[in-house]
Parts: structure tokens; sequence; C-alpha cells
């Protein structure tokens, strides 16, 4: 078991399930709504502390309702899902003011495919703060690829400090200078949506530039459906997507991303990694929750 401590967002999902995505301007019925909490960083807390690690959360939140303060509801989504799935919380930095961020998802029951609107009026998690955690009790770190001046201080922070832990970077959208931040990460995840900007046709031709640029790293792209790749030191590796009936697609990636952490706390091959993440991707979307 690996003490793992994950630096990023979480939200509140409201997820509202459609018989299929609505075009411009057209009025449907809602087949069903849930409101659970979500957000890349605590997903992946989530599902690597189901396979069985101590997880942390480093992020920002907005104070709960009490007795004293009329706070935030959202807030205490977030919360008690987190500790009802073990993740510890007690590196959270709680804000009096803001709002949690919100995902309004619309879920299509024909494909499984989902589509977000996402707000959010809250600072990011500092790295003033982070700096004062005890970052020599972990021996993983893992990042969302955001807020990229904070997320570099602290990842140069941890390589500085822990030299001997390993840091995974999570790279989703394309942000300014977000690849100052690779070279101090041991594993990279990329998404299909960030290779395709980078006018990049295949995972493979994606993941040996990347490797090229970063011997160093390994290099990992999911391609949704079609499967993942991977690539280090010029070698590279393809795992074929799983077929199944696509339920709910959403958090797959965070599946993906938990499980390739998971299999290289193991010291899994390459191949065996993305053989496991894929599955446990694939498996993820025939349900509608979190799974392992």
């Amino acid at each position: 078991m690996a003490k793992i401590l994950c630096t990023g967002i979480a939200t509140v999902d409201i997820i509202n399930e459609l018989a299929h995505y609505p075009q411009e301007d057209d009025e449907v019925r809602i087949l069903s709504q849930s409101i659970t909490r979500g957000g890349n960083a605590t997903n992946t807390a989530v599902v690597l502390s189901k396979l069985g690690h101590q997880c942390f959360w480093a992020g920002t939140c907005v104070t709960p309702p009490s007795k004293e303060n009329t706070g935030d509801r959202d807030s205490q989504i977030i919360i008690d899902d987190l500790l009802r799935n073990r993740v510890n919380t007690q590196y959270v930095q709680f804000l009096n003011k803001g709002k949690v961020p919100v995902s309004y998802i619309s879920l299509s029951r024909a494909t499984g495919s989902r589509t977000i609107c996402h707000y959010r009026d809250l600072p990011e998690y500092p790295f003033e703060v982070f700096k004062q955690l005890p970052l020599e009790n972990f021996n993983w770190f893992h990042f969302e690829g955001r807020n990229i001046e904070h997320t570099l201080k602290m990842m140069q922070l941890c390589r500085t400090r822990v030299p001997k832990a390993r840091i995974s970077l999570e790279i989703e959208k394309v942000r300014d200078n977000i690849e100052i931040l690779i070279p101090y990460a041991d594993m990279v995840l990329f998404s299909k949506h960030y290779a395709q900007n980078s006018k990049t046709p295949n995972a493979r031709s994606f993941c040996l530039e990347k490797s090229r640029q970063y011997p160093q790293v390994l290099i990992v792209c999911a391609w949704g459906k079609a499967g993942a790749g991977a690539a280090c030191k010029q070698n590279f590796y393809w795992q074929d997507g799983f077929k199944v009936k696509t339920v709910n697609s959403l958090g797959a990636g965070d599946v993906f991303n938990a499980a390739m952490i998971h299999q290289q706390l193991k010291q899994q091959s390459i191949a065996q990694s993305l053989r496991y993440a894929c599955r446990k991707a694939a498996d993820k979307c025939t349900k509608k929750s979190l799974i392992t």
C-alpha cells in the first residue's frame, strides 16, 4: 500500500441523463438526475483508495455550513463522499468565500457519451499552503495539469524534498506553458483531446514525439474506445480497447489514470499496466459509478 497525495480540484456534478443529446434550441425531458462529487484529482484518489492505497486530497473547498457559518452545502457533498471512500481531507484548504466548482453534465443514453458545462468561482490550491505539508510522508504524488505556476513549484519541491518519491501528471486540456511541468514527472498521462490539439494523428506518433522530447518520462495517452498507447525511451506500446456496451463514460479517464498509477506502484511492465488500465476503464463505462 502506498501513501498518495493527489493535488487538483473537486467538483459537484449535476448529471442529467437524456435519451439523446439535444439539438440547439431543443426542449427535451430529463430521464433521471443525480448529484455527486466529481473532479479529476478526487476521482483518481477515490479509485486508488478502492485499490488499497492510502490517499489524501490537497485542494480548495468552501467551508461547509455550520451554526456559525452559512457556508456552501455543496462542499458537504464533496467532503462526505471523500470520507466515505476513505480519502483523507486533512490537507484541504477551506475558504469562507466563493463557490465550489459545479459541472452540469448531459449524459446521452443512446451513446453513453457526456457533455460537460463547468462553472467555478474558487481559487486554486496555492503553493504557500502546499509547501507546509509533510511531503516526506508520501511515496507518490499525483497532479492535475492546471494552475501552472503553482503546480510547477509544487513538483519542484517534491523532487527536492522527497527525491525517491514518484510523480505523475495528468495533462487533459491545452493550457499556456503546461509542458514546462513534464520534466518533473515520472509519468505523464495525456488525453486524446490534448494529443489531437497538438495536431498528432494517432497515439503512436504523439507518444513517440513526446518521448523524444522527454526521454526519461513515461508518456501515456489514452485514445478513447480504441485503446491507449505509451512510450518510454523511444519504445512504443499499444493496448487495444475492450469492447463493451457503454452506459456512462464519465470518469473513465480518471479510472484509467488511477489504474496506471496502481500498476506502476506494483512495478508492473508498461504493457501490463496499459492492459490493466484499459480493462478498468472499459469496466467503468459499463456502470454509472466509479469502480475498480
